[in-house]
């Protein structure tokens, strides 16, 4: 099954292509929506160029669907046909989600992509997120920080590792893998990457309710 992975730059993502891969699905490509008018990771914040960095690292094609912003659902949802209809036209089966539990947004995607040729795939649904996080630190996966909600967080918790004292610090309300958007997470290392991506912490900025944290690739050194 020739299939298509949501990529968010983030934890769930990342874990979904691994788990894929151990069950023998072939991942062709990463789908991945920008901000055409930041040059980021829609919602993340992340920047494009780290994006492409984690395609090159796990060794599958990045495709970066631009968003215009501000972006309506109406331009965001002409914006993904648009993919799936090129992927079906390049041999694709399906299109996988690292969605977890909620389930109005799996509902969506289902509904969206009736009758489109592309069948969807949520590999990590229904699993405990508290064990989930776990096993994905226990499997070596790295990842930062890089969106918060302030509604759900403090400030502070924008650039953290995504580590076991990370976990120890949310707020018994707050879901330790993010999934009601609490925060998000860049990755930049894990199962199935080939070398770890050099960041460097960059600046904080406020935007609609939400800090993101800016990560920059290190420098190359010249020794």
């Amino acid at each position: 099954m020739k299939t298509l992975l949501a990529w968010s730059s983030g934890k769930d993502s990342a874990w979904a292509l691994d788990v894929l891969r151990r069950q023998g699905v072939e991942v062709a490509a990463l789908l991945t929506t920008i901000n055409e008018s930041a040059d980021r990771v829609a919602m993340h914040g992340v920047r494009r160029l780290l994006v492409e960095a984690q395609a090159q690292a796990v060794g599958v094609p990045l495709w970066a669907i631009p968003l215009p912003w501000p972006c309506t659902n109406q331009d965001y949802e002409s914006r993904m046909a648009e993919a799936c209809r090129r992927a079906v036209a390049e041999g694709f089966n399906a299109i996988a989600f690292g969605d977890l539990f909620l389930r109005d947004v799996r509902e969506y995607r289902e509904r969206q992509l009736t009758g489109s040729g592309l069948e969807p795939l949520f590999p990590l649904w229904g699993q405990p997120t508290a064990a989930l996080a776990r096993a994905m630190l226990s499997s070596g996966l790295r990842a930062r920080v890089a969106c918060i909600d302030t509604k759900a967080l403090e400030s502070a918790f924008a650039g953290r590792e995504f580590d076991s004292a990370f976990l120890h610090d949310l707020p018994p309300s707050v879901d330790p893998c993010g999934e009601n958007g609490e925060f998000h997470t860049f990755v930049y290392d894990g199962p199935g990457f080939r070398e770890p991506i050099a960041i460097e912490s960059g600046e904080t900025h406020n935007a609609g309710g939400f800090v993101y944290r800016d990560f920059l690739p290190c420098p190359v050194s010249s020794r």
